[in-house]
Parts: structure tokens; sequence; C-alpha cells
């Protein structure tokens, strides 16, 4: 199967978890990709390997919440491949449990300076020129936490709010334009990023997955491969007529 054979896809956060997967898996259905993360030799590192499994890659670092980054991976990816066909804004950060009234302004500044201005930044980029070319398709990794109340972890479930919006917004404003725009929004993966959030809770990391999973009604952790397969998905050419679609794979949690 080669839904992305010859199109370009640009991917942030692809250092690692859900954003290299995706990359992988892009590429291993024809895709030319673009791989982004904060120091080029993360990203280089991905790119190599989807370069020695066959796929044309290229590496640029750079930091999403600069607003100059996401001008500058857009002209990469044009300037590489002739085009934007693909661009999934995966880059994000999280932080450890903690309540709202103990949050620090800084963790605060932090989580909106990524997770949703950095969306914001790729979008302004991404869009015009999708349009000029005559359609694409943009995915923005959001959360769960983005279409919930997340208890302990308000910054971050603000921020991803935040890209909800943008999400739905931008996409009502391009659909006439045949650019797609939708969000995905996982529940907990083993990821990295997830075993951050909760290795500083009591008990160690292991005791706080056990916690976690009990309340999700599939009681395990989402695999990286689950969530990276709906990414694609959600960005396959066939899928054509959704759009400003928060998609939801979380293992039932915002279903109880």
């Amino acid at each position: 199967m080669s839904r992305f054979a010859g199109r370009s896809v640009l991917v942030t956060g692809a250092a690692r978890g859900l954003g290299r997967r995706a990359a992988e898996m892009f590429c291993a259905e024809g895709a030319r990709i673009v791989v982004s993360d904060l120091t080029q030799e993360s990203a280089e590192a991905t790119a190599q390997a989807l370069r020695a499994a066959g796929g044309e890659a290229l590496a640029v670092a750079g930091d999403v919440a600069e607003e100059a980054t996401a001008d500058r991976l857009v002209a990469a990816t044009i300037e590489a491949y002739g085009r934007l066909d693909v661009a999934v804004n995966n880059a994000g950060v999280a932080h450890p449990f903690v309540k709202l009234a103990a949050t620090s302004t800084g963790t605060m500044q932090q989580m909106m300076a990524v997770n949703a201005m950095g969306v914001f930044f790729a979008l302004r980029a991404q869009i015009p020129v999708m349009e000029r070319q005559g359609g694409g398709a943009i995915l923005n990794v959001a959360s769960v936490a983005g279409i919930v109340g997340a208890p302990m972890l308000a910054a971050y479930a603000a921020s991803k709010h935040a890209v909800i919006g943008l999400t739905k917004s931008a996409a009502g404003e391009a659909a006439r334009r045949n650019v797609r725009i939708n969000a995905i929004c996982p529940s907990f993966a083993a990821t990295d990023m997830v075993g951050g959030m909760v290795g500083a809770m009591q008990g160690g990391e292991g005791a706080a997955v056990e916690r976690i999973v009990s309340h999700l009604p599939m009681r395990r952790l989402a695999s990286v491969d689950e969530v990276a397969q709906a990414m694609l998905f959600a960005c396959a050419p066939e899928n054509s007529f959704m759009t400003g679609h928060a998609l939801v794979i979380d293992g039932g949690l915002s279903a109880v």
C-alpha cells in the first residue's frame, strides 16, 4: 500500500515517539519526508534511519515556539520537494502532574508557547502554500486533554484545547480551497513524554501507569503504532471529506 507515494510530508517533533513513528509509516508508504526536531542531531538521526530503510528524508532543526521556524520548515520542504502535501504538527511538551494552584507561570507560558503558538505559527505558514498549490492536509496533534477536563494537567489541557480551537477555525476557512485540517486527540500512549509526566508521581512510573490505566475502559496505554496509524488515516488522500475534526484515540476515556 502506497497511499502517500510521491507526496511530500513535513513532521515536527520527529526525533522520537509519535512523530518518529509517523514519519517511518509515511516513508514506508512512499512519502518524501522532512523531519524536524529541536536539534539538528536529533532530527538527522530520524532522517538517517528513514534513508537507511530506503526512503527519502531531509532533517531540519527548529524550535516551533519561535515564529520564524514554521516559515523555514515550509520553505525547506518546498525547496527539497517542490510542494507541501501533508504537514503533521506534532511537536509539543507536557508537564508533570500538578494542581492548577501550584502550577508556575513559567509552566503555563511554556505550554502555550510550544503547544498553542507553535501550531498557530505552523498553520499560518502552511495554509497559504497549500491553498496556492490546490490542496493539502494538515494534522495537529492535540490530546484527549483538549476535549475533556484534565485535573492535575490544567496548563497542558489549556494548550491542547487551544489546538483544537485553532484546528476547527482554520478548517472552516480553508475548506473551499481543498485544504483539510484536522486534529488527533490521543490519550496516554507508551511514549517518553508520558513517561516523563508520570515519572515524578508517588510510587514511580510503574505504579503511576497502573493508576492511570485503571481509569481507562480498555485498561491499557495506547501503543505508538495505534496512534500513528490514526495519524496517517487523518492525512490519507482517500479520506478527502474529513476536515475540522478532532479524532479521539483514547481507549474509551472520553466516553465514560
